[in-house]
């Protein structure tokens, strides 16, 4: 029988990539910690993102690999998570009590941008992540309505300086519909509609968000170019449609936040198809493959297809969306999906593929 070593361990473990980093735990620089007394083994990793639905699992799947490695009586894998924050441009000040910014956008209207922005911001927080999420779409916020807070809800006040944002669903949740009412219409110029953004996002007094996911207005306007010269946004999710004309918009806003250094974790795209509920004919009515032609012709990923549903359509306008009113559903299991995706593809984005080197604990 072989001696266990170091090197058998990351062999084995090598063998194994995880599905949200595309690298196996060893290159992508997660373990910590590696310790061989004789036949025993335990190793440490430490993963980047959000993933508390995910991690015992995939413990579970290399700890039964190690104890089929010859010589190993027995074997047990530790997963812990360590969410940094992302690294501002120096011009950019970070933002208190927020480690990451996620902008959704899109470049039309129409495309499930809001609906995306709230299940990412719910399928964040079910993998154990302290989350919040900025109605910035100062012209027709939506979220109040899609997280079931009560029309008239007003923020409290503290200081006379901070808004403390509502929480519902275990999410922060700060929108321009909690300032004003429901029927009142933004009739603002851009240069007032930017300075209400920032106040909005300066002014809330989060409490220390893991994520913070933007819903941003369609288009590459004021409001688009405000947060990315004025907020350290770690990157952006672009929502579109598989139709030619949502297609065209959604290129001009990935050109955008390239034009300003934000990077584009990927595309999500909604209605892709459509099975109807008598039959289970399956229909492309916006088209097909457009959001992965997207994301080919960019070099980025597309992170998420959803059909076109009407359980999504139901459970937002109820208050509730799909992410916590039907978590065992297929749709709901692509959210959980998206949101380990945009979280790995920040902690990628900050911090490479490099890690902290790992220990070896050793009886040799």
């Amino acid at each position: 029988m072989s001696a266990v070593n170091r090197q058998l361990v990351e062999t084995v473990l090598r063998q194994f990539t995880d599905p949200h980093l595309n690298l196996d735990p060893v290159s992508a620089g997660c373990v910590r910690e590696i310790d061989i007394q004789g036949g025993t083994v335990n190793v440490r990793l430490q993963l980047g993102y959000a993933c508390a639905l995910f991690k015992s699992g995939w413990a579970q799947m290399l700890q039964m690999a190690l104890e089929n490695l010859d010589g190993v009586d027995s074997a047990s894998v530790q997963v812990d998570v360590l969410i940094e924050p992302h690294k501002a441009q120096e011009q950019v000040p970070a933002l208190v009590n927020v480690k990451n910014i996620i902008a959704v956008a899109s470049g039309k209207g129409g495309v499930g941008k809001s609906t995306t922005a709230a299940n990412l911001a719910l399928a964040l927080a079910r993998e154990g992540a302290r989350v919040g999420i900025l109605d910035a779409d100062i012209y027709g916020p939506s979220q109040g309505i899609m997280f079931g807070i009560a029309p008239g809800t007003r923020p409290q006040i503290r200081e006379q300086k901070w808004m403390l944002p509502i929480e519902a669903h275990g999410v922060q949740v700060m929108s321009m519909a909690f300032l004003a009412d429901d029927d009142t219409p933004m009739v603002w110029r851009g240069p007032m509609v930017s300075g209400a953004l920032m106040q909005l996002i300066t002014q809330t007094a989060w409490d220390n968000l893991d994520y913070l996911v933007v819903d941003m207005p369609p288009g590459t306007g004021d409001i688009q170019l405000t947060l990315a010269q004025k907020v350290p946004v770690a990157g952006a999710v672009i929502v579109t449609t598989p139709q030619d004309l949502a297609l065209l918009d959604a290129k001009k806003g990935v050109e955008m936040f390239r034009k300003v250094n934000i990077p584009v974790l990927g595309v999500v795209e909604n209605m892709a198809v459509h099975i109807c509920s008598n039959c289970g004919h399956a229909e492309h009515l916006f088209g097909e493959g457009g959001g992965e032609k997207l994301a080919a012709q960019y070099g980025v990923e597309l992170l998420a297809s959803l059909p076109l549903s009407m359980a999504i359509r139901m459970q937002s306008d109820g208050g509730k969306p799909t992410a916590i009113a039907d978590t065992e559903s297929q749709i709901a299991m692509i959210y959980q999906e998206l949101a380990r995706n945009v979280g790995a593809r920040i902690a990628q984005a900050g911090q490479g593929a490099q890690g902290m080197p790992a220990i070896e604990i050793s009886d040799d």
